[in-house]
């Protein structure tokens, strides 16, 4: 491309039609945003780097002191659109043409598309995604694939879209010779494309954000949603944004974190495959934390248990949604008495969350909306939500969420799964694919990352011990892996299962702990 913004690099090929994405205008923006806001995103990435190092050496997270004033302060977000009053099932997926039609025509009453965790990130995903949503927004996508024509029904769920965390970069993209953040990249060529189309269609630009731990985090999103809707003269306060809450230090700063995104907030998820790693990364190096089978950690966990409840309460005291997560368990079509089992834990899951209060909760499967709807509707009624119930008998203090149970059992059959999870989930997102079917369960980066996390800390960790008294080793992990990878490979499923299987080693039984697993694997796509 010879009419870039200046200063800006494009390291991949642009066809014609990613031109149609690419265009000088988009860039513009990007770069703009790049230029304005990398600096604090940078700055940002270290305090998460610090804070680190100080969890390490022992300092426990609580609420913080100085924005007491905001906990206790009588304030609520802005209105919520009439576009996101009601979202009692949300489904999930990645961007690519088929996931996106059926989503939208899956019946539930919204849907996040997934440049992120469900999503492996390559020029060619990220940018066809794009095309698919301005198609999508304006009603022109369908699809002609084995011998199916797909195309979006008359009535669609409600569009909300997940960019990149701020961890991540778009490696093709350079300005001033520096990487462009993913997350601004995805959000601002979507926003440019998008915003004014969905306004008058009656809805607008709506968003998920990941992965954050702080209300600074969130301070950043703010001010880049100020900067964008003054650059196209979009009023503020149009964009609306729901925040994942699926680090351990977010859980702590919920209330800062709808305070600082009061103009352009949407509530919060309770995002609990990757609150879950979170947890393990965060306490990685303590020698009293260890959890059991990742099977075994589940919503009921008292950790958990006190997240969802606060998460709840904090949301609907500022009148805010709050949004239930993810249960990846997925129809199970050639097995009656499996799929019963499966829909079962589906219902249940839903079933706490609306008697709890939550607006809503999410499925990763269009088989799943109406199961999970029909959950809500129990409850809710005509209702959209139910703000109305402030839990005040709920009170969560720091112990509780810290309160990591259960620490057993740690069995050989959680150690293989961790171990053929890691690698199958690996091999696929290296060829292409980040949502993944594996055993009856959708998995995605969040969920493979719970997988090798806790097979590293079961290996240094002196509770980790399986049932039968065998310490979790290096040894033992490589023995397994060996083991394992003959399996995965016997799947039938596409991916690069050699490689994954030596990173998966790598990064399991290495002294250095990877931040992400997406940040070496990114550099391979």
């Amino acid at each position: 491309m010879s009419n870039l913004p200046q200063g800006m690099a494009i390291n991949a090929e642009v066809t014609p039609e990613f031109a149609t994405i690419l265009t000088p205008e988009a860039l513009a923006l990007v770069a703009k945003l790049h230029r304005a806001f990398e600096p604090r995103r940078q700055e940002l990435l270290k305090a998460r780097v610090e804070r680190t190092k100080r969890l390490d050496a022992g300092e426990k997270p609580d609420f913080l002191p100085e924005t007491k004033a905001i906990r206790e302060g009588d304030w609520k977000v802005a209105p919520i659109p009439a576009a996101l009053q009601c979202r009692r099932v949300e489904i999930t997926g990645p961007v690519e043409a088929k996931m996106v039609i059926n989503a939208f025509n899956s019946g539930a009453d919204s849907y996040m598309t997934d440049f992120e965790d469900s999503n492996s990130p390559s020029w060619t995903n990220q940018i066809q995604g794009q095309i698919n949503m301005k198609k999508a927004v304006r009603r022109e996508l369908s699809l002609e694939q084995n011998g199916k024509s797909y195309k979006l029904n008359d009535k669609i769920a409600t569009l909300q879209v997940r960019p990149r965390g701020w961890h991540l970069d778009e490696k093709h993209v350079t300005v001033d010779g520096q990487r462009v953040s993913g997350g601004i990249f995805d959000f601002a060529l979507f926003f440019f494309h998008n915003a004014k189309e969905q306004l008058a269609r009656g809805a607008g630009p709506y968003f998920y954000l990941p992965k954050m731990e702080s209300h600074l985090e969130a301070r950043l999103w703010n001010d880049i949603f100020c900067m964008t809707q003054d650059e196209l003269g979009v009023p503020r306060g149009t964009i609306k944004a729901t925040v994942l809450i699926e680090t351990i230090l977010a859980a702590f700063e919920m209330e800062e974190i709808l305070y600082e995104l009061r103009e352009h907030s949407a509530g919060l998820n309770a995002g609990r495959w990757d609150y879950i790693f979170s947890c393990i990364k965060k306490f990685k190096v303590d020698q009293n934390f260890c959890l059991a089978d990742r099977a075994k950690v589940t919503m009921t966990s008292p950790f958990m248990r006190a997240y969802a409840l606060l998460l709840l309460k904090t949301c609907h005291k500022r009148g805010a949604p709050a949004m239930g997560g993810m249960s990846a368990l997925i129809p199970i079509k050639n097995d009656p008495e499996k799929n019963a089992i499966a829909m079962q834990g589906i219902i249940n899951d839903k079933k706490r969350d609306a008697e709890d209060g939550y607006d809503g909760g999410w499925v990763a499967h269009p088989g799943l909306v109406e199961p999970a709807m029909a959950e809500f509707v129990k409850v809710l009624g005509d209702k959209p939500n139910q703000f109305e119930k402030q839990k005040p008998e709920v009170n969560v203090v720091a112990a509780d969420l810290l309160n990591f149970q259960p620490e057993t059992p740690i069995t050989e059959a959680g150690l293989r799964m961790n171990i053929n999870v890691g690698i199958h989930y690996l091999g696929a997102w290296l060829a292409g694919n980040g949502c993944v079917p594996i055993h009856n369960l959708m998995e995605d980066a969040a969920t493979a990352e719970i997988s090798r996390s806790q097979v590293w800390q079961w290996i240094r960790s002196p509770k980790g011990v399986l049932e039968d008294g065998t310490k979790v080793t290096a040894e033992l992990v490589r023995k397994l892996i060996a083991e394992e990878l003959p399996k995965v490979k016997a799947s039938g499923a596409t991916g690069h299962w050699d490689r994954a299987a030596e990173i998966f080693d790598t990064m399991s039984t290495s002294e250095k702990f990877e931040e992400f697993l997406t940040l070496p694997l990114y550099e391979e796509i």
